[in-house]
């Protein structure tokens, strides 16, 4: 058994109070303070201890930026494309297409899904891909 201050641990404690803690415990209590401490000189010795939120949302405009509306209109209309080409393919290649793409199931677990071998899988998602890439092209025109 160790036995800790929790002042130490704690900055709101106003006075000492001693308890004994599991060794596990503490290890781990003073390997979270050093690499805290670590942290805190790599800040200083890299100059970096500054931050750019002062509360005048110069970090959210800098880290999110809007987009105009042109942009917006112009992300929807890619959007609206997309879907349409994937709903022009065949019934499988969309449905296995969405899943992979949009959903982020991995084509292994499609396969499993669908009982059918992932090559099978690969290969109708590499021609669906031809094809809304041709539809596409004919859609552009």
């Amino acid at each position: 058994m160790a036995k800790i201050n929790l002042r130490n641990f704690y900055p709101f404690c106003n006075h000492d109070i001693f308890l004994d803690i599991p060794d596990e415990v503490a290890t781990i209590l003073f390997e979270a303070e050093r690499q805290e401490e670590a942290y805190r000189r790599r800040m200083y010795r890299h100059k970096a201890h500054y931050s750019l939120d002062r509360g005048d949302g110069i970090e959210h405009d800098t880290c999110f930026v809007a987009l105009s509306p042109s942009e917006v209109y112009e992300r929807q209309m890619t959007t609206q494309q997309l879907y349409a080409a994937i709903t022009a393919l065949p019934d499988k290649q969309g449905k296995r297409i969405y899943a992979h793409y949009v959903l982020g199931i991995s084509k292994s677990e499609i396969a499993r899904a669908e009982g059918v071998s992932e090559k099978n899988i690969r290969k109708s998602i590499s021609q669906g891909l031809r094809n809304m890439e041709t539809y596409l092209k004919n859609f552009s025109e």
